[in-house]
């Protein structure tokens, strides 16, 4: 290697170690929706979920939203439990959402907390009651893996909760967490 080549290699090595790796994060920002929201004649749920945006240090770009609902909401839920799922809400769904709290993780936390999310979708997670186990359940069992204090998950209210739960966790009370919480993607209608 010539003189002139080593020297710009060493360079770039040295503006590496100073200016450190791209910086890269991941937030989490807890949604609700007011009231039901119809869609094609058809309830959509569900009313209170997750957005984990961002980009993770091996640059790989994350976005996703997801809550949990009944596999086949309907009135006999209110009656009894049944099976649940995971659901992705569409751009709109979630450009509608109110976002209430956000908080930065780091990839390991994003790692974790991703393969939790997706044991709400096994057999073993996907259990769904109308009071004990909803949407709201799901992003209070999220929240509290973040460090989030919760108010009681058995409500049917997702904006009360999401609500209260702003209020249990004022902005410097848990490592990360966001004055304002990251706006959900634009949308074309």
């Amino acid at each position: 290697m010539t003189a002139p080549r080593l020297k710009t290699l060493l360079a770039v090595v040295l503006l590496w170690l100073v200016a450190g790796p791209a910086a890269a994060a991941v937030t989490v920002t807890f949604f609700g929706h007011e009231g039901a929201q119809v869609r094609g004649g058809w309830l959509y749920f569900p009313h209170a979920y997750v957005r984990l945006h961002g980009t993770l240090e091996t640059g790989e770009t994350v976005e996703r939203s997801v809550g949990f609902t009944a596999r086949s909401p309907g009135p006999q839920l209110l009656l009894f439990s049944g099976p649940g799922i995971l659901k992705e809400p569409d751009a709109v769904y979630v450009a509608e959402g109110v976002p209430y709290v956000s908080v930065e993780i780091s990839d390991e936390v994003f790692h974790q907390l991703s393969a939790r999310i997706d044991w709400w979708g096994t057999p073993e997670g996907s259990r769904y009651n109308l009071n004990k186990r909803n949407c709201i359940a799901f992003v209070a069992d999220v929240a509290q893996r973040l460090g989030l204090r919760t108010p009681s998950h058995e409500t049917l209210s997702p904006n009360g909760f999401l609500k209260d739960m702003v209020a249990m966790n004022p902005q410097g009370s848990v490592p990360g967490l966001l004055e304002a919480p990251v706006p959900a993607p634009a949308v074309s209608v």
